[in-house]
This record gives C-alpha cells, structure tokens and sequence, in this order.
C-alpha cells in the first residue's frame, strides 16, 4: 500500500482563503425560506412572475404530464413536445425565425459562441460582457479580441484588419449597471465587415421592446440574417434555462455542434412549462414590461437625488456605487437587517474594480415598497456613498 503524506494538499486554499477576507471579496450562500420576509430587489425576478399562479401552475401542470426530469439529452429522450412547444414560442414573440431550448443562460452563451467559430474565427468580445460570454470566448478556439465597452468604433477598427470568419458579442444589457449597447451602430459595423452579431438579450427579454419582446427586437434587428440572440429563462419569466434564437441554419448547426447541447441533459419539463406560461402571460399583458422600467427610473431617481453615484438604468437594473469592496459588504448587510434584500457586486464581478449595491426593478413593486426600499438604502449608507464616483 502507498504511504501517503501527512500534508494537506489543499492548505493553498487556507492563504487564498485569508486574502480574501483581508479584501472584504469572501462569498457565502443564504439560503432562504419558502416565505422569506424580505423585501426583494435582488433577484432576477424582473416581472414577478416566479410565484404567478400563472407560471406555478404551468410548473406543475409540466411536471405531472412529463414527469420531474428531461430523462436524456435533447438528442436522445430529452426533447418533449413541450420543448418544442415552447421553442416556436419564443421564436415567433422574439421575431425569430427558430429558437433551441438548453439547460440554462450560460450554456446558451457557450453553444453560441463556440459553435459559431473556429481556430480561424476572430471574435470581438466588449470588455463589459457577462462570464459566460467571457468563458465561451475562450472555450471557442479562436482568436479573442476583447474591445472597449459599448464601442462601435473599436469594434469596427478589430474587425477591419481581419480576414475571414469573424463575430461580435455582446450584451444587450450589461448586468454591472444596467446601461444598453448601441445594437443599432453594432449591426452596422458588422453588416460592413461581414461578420455575425451574436446578443445576449438575458436582461432584455421581457423588459426592452414592445411588449417587452426584447432589445434586439427594439432595434430593428431580430430576425436579421446575421443576427444571433441567447437569452435567459430565469430572468423576467421567472423559471430556468436558456435559449438560443436565429436563422434556422443556425439553430440546426447548433443541434449537430454544440456541446453544451449534446451532452447536456434537457431542460426539466417543469421549467419548460414554468416559461412557456410566463411567455404567454406577457404576451397576453405587455404592460409588465413598461411597468419594470418605470420602477428603475423611480429608483435611480430617487437614490441619486438624495446624494447617491448610481448608473442610469436602460432597462430593470440599477446599479449604486460603494466606497470599497468592504463597505459594500455591509450596506447590503445592513439593508438584509432592515428587511431589504439587494444585490452587492465586488470584484472580479465588477470589470471596473468599483463595488456596487444591484438592484432589480421589479415590475410588481408598488408605490410604497419603492419607497420603502430608497429609505432603507439611504438610511443604511455607508460613509463615503455619496463620493463613491472617486473611488
């Protein structure tokens, strides 16, 4: 039998632990309960549709007819008619012409990205885009070139001096601050080179748009031939998954090619349901959408007249500058104390190094939650909030 050595192979992680805390950047889960008392402006819930009854009994309903699991990848057992169902949806209310269903927002990133590019392939990436763009960048094989936030310019001069196969991706809306990507001066630049544009439209979806079918939607360019969308499930239709929506060349590419397709087990048939019925609850009250930025627009308003550094909002999120990392760390804290849930952003999350408190401008908040929330963020201030444009 081998002797194995007394040391611990991991006590790496004991330093790595210690800098973290010394940084103020340690990360912990909280689980919640079922009926958690807290004011919500944390989560990814845009529209309040995770507890619907509309969406629930969607779950449900899914659940009972199809059974708890996919029971298979999609190309063996685990596409139901109920992915397919919810596929065509997406496609038609998003102005696609095809749509493919995987298990979340950030394998949908990963499909895109990697299945569209090869060892020959340039792909400009913004410097403000989600992880998951980020990891399938350089997963993908090719040639990165990551560009300065939300600029055409740049863009088109990295495209200029490249031959062949080439992309932009991008967020619709970036999840640091909220703020939008000029799609419209993007296509142009990409229709010039002749390279695809691929969107994250995860914080579009059911907030941007008429009736919120998106940002892309909004600008003119879905359904244009060399437009991709990926999208997110969990955000304004308050289920779980993701999708990727294109030219129906592009979806059948990515049946055959992409890997976190392939080999992934299908989306549970409850989130299915959960989605498809959210899909339709928006389509049937377009209002949602219109209400969820009205309720940013009244928190950036608000904070930012009291004194506070906080990002314009293009759609539902709202970013407030912090002093530091640390300080961040207890606002938040202190928000939970007085019964506010928010969002806290510290690096390597934020690109820009500045910490933030993130909220979600839920289209379901009334009038007096709004309030409430901007009296307790303000009472809960750390020192130093109001210059947090100088840290």
């Amino acid at each position: 039998m081998p002797q194995h050595a007394a040391a611990d192979v991991f006590a790496w992680i004991d330093d790595e632990e210690r800098a973290r805390e010394r940084a103020g950047l340690v990360r912990a889960l909280r689980p919640r309960p079922a009926d958690s008392p807290l004011l919500d402006l944390a989560s990814n819930d845009y529209l309040g549709l995770s507890r619907h009854p509309e969406t629930v009994r969607g779950a449900r309903e899914a659940a009972e007819r199809w059974g708890a699991g996919a029971t298979g990848s999609r190309l063996v057992t685990g596409t139901t008619e109920l992915h397919a169902e919810l596929e065509r949806e997406l496609a038609r209310f998003c102005g696609f012409e095809a749509a493919l269903v995987l298990s979340s927002g950030y394998a949908a990133n990963l499909a895109a990205v990697t299945a569209l590019s090869d060892r020959g392939t340039l792909v400009v990436s913004d410097a403000g885009n989600h992880a998951s763009i980020v990891d399938g960048c350089r997963l993908s094989r090719a040639s990165t070139a990551v560009v300065p936030h939300a600029d055409p310019d740049a863009v088109a001069k990295t495209l200029a001096g490249h031959e062949g196969r080439a992309l932009l991706v991008t967020d619709s809306v970036f999840s640091v601050d909220g703020d939008a990507a000029p799609l419209t001066a993007h296509a142009e630049v990409c229709r010039a080179a002749g390279a695809a544009l691929v969107v994250d439209d995860a914080h579009g979806l059911g907030v941007l748009g008429e009736g919120g079918r998106g940002a892309l939607h909004a600008a003119g360019l879905a359904g244009a031939p060399g437009v991709v969308a990926t999208l997110t499930l969990s955000k304004s239709l308050g289920s779980q998954g993701g999708a990727v929506l294109g030219p129906a060349k592009v979806i059948r590419h990515l049946v055959n090619t992409a890997r976190t397709f392939i080999f992934d087990t299908g989306l549970a048939p409850a989130a299915a349901g959960a989605a498809l019925a959210s899909l339709r609850l928006l389509e049937r009250e377009p209002e949602r959408a219109g209400r969820a930025r009205e309720v940013a627009a009244a928190l950036y308003e608000r904070l930012t007249a009291s004194g506070l550094t906080a990002a314009r909002p293009d759609a539902a999120v709202v970013s407030v500058r912090a002093p530091s990392a640390s300080a961040a760390l207890r606002w938040a804290a202190d928000c939970r104390g007085a019964g506010l849930s928010v969002g806290c952003f510290r690096p390597p999350s934020v690109p820009d190094g500045v910490s933030r408190l993130r909220l979600t401008a839920r289209g379901d908040l009334t009038g007096d939650e709004i309030s409430r929330a901007v009296e307790t963020i303000l009472a809960t201030a750390p020192s130093g909030a109001t210059d947090a444009r100088r840290a």
